[in-house]
């Protein structure tokens, strides 16, 4: 299993542009992941997401394409330390998903291909700040970046935009996910430098 280092240190930050503190700018797309890259065909993935009740909604791909779609422009922030401004996506937003399902959860649980989770406030996923992107800058998401289908949260550090999302489930408790049983911070607002467990 590959394990990710806080690494990346010593950049400069350009003048002008705002970012979290402790981050420089990057054009690459560095790709960083805890397990290995799945390859799965679109054609047989499909999201669940589950109430706290036990109540399952399901959604093909075709459904999920069939949902309004959004095209957010949004800057993301790796907990590695880099950030990438203005990246280009297409998907469902989470308001859409969820828009249907009774439940009075708080938190989330998003699963994914190979077994990797992390916990979100539903504070955090509703009000237009969430997604479940298909596309990057006009073409299909490529597996290395969570291909089919990944979460999209850019007001979290990256670690929370999960990859090959294949569950949502919903609960009235939180509780920590992959990273997060690891020390990782539980919330990881990049703006306030959470990173790890204990950090404000």
């Amino acid at each position: 299993m590959e394990i990710v280092t806080p690494g990346f240190t010593g950049r400069p930050r350009p003048e002008g542009v705002a970012l979290p503190p402790g981050q420089y700018l990057t054009d690459d797309f560095p790709v960083l992941s805890a397990t290995t890259t799945p390859r799965i065909d679109p054609a047989g993935w499909s999201v669940t997401v589950t109430t706290e009740h036990g109540v399952e909604h399901r959604w093909s791909w075709t459904q999920l394409l069939r949902l309004p779609q959004e095209k957010p422009v949004v800057d993301i922030h790796c907990v590695t330390r880099w950030s990438k401004l203005g990246t280009s996506w297409k998907g469902v937003s989470i308001d859409t998903l969820l828009a249907d399902v009774e439940s009075m959860a708080d938190y989330a649980m998003v699963g994914c291909e190979g077994g990797y989770t992390t916990n979100l406030p539903l504070s955090d996923l509703l009000g237009g700040k969430a997604w479940l992107v298909h596309t990057y800058e006009g073409a299909p998401l490529h597996p290395v970046h969570g291909g089919p289908v990944r979460l999209l949260v850019p007001g979290l550090y990256f670690w929370k935009s999960a990859k090959w999302v294949t569950s949502i489930r919903l609960a009235t408790t939180d509780s920590p996910g992959f990273w997060e049983r690891l020390g990782y911070h539980d919330r990881g607002d990049p703006w306030r430098e959470q990173r790890y467990q204990g950090d404000l």
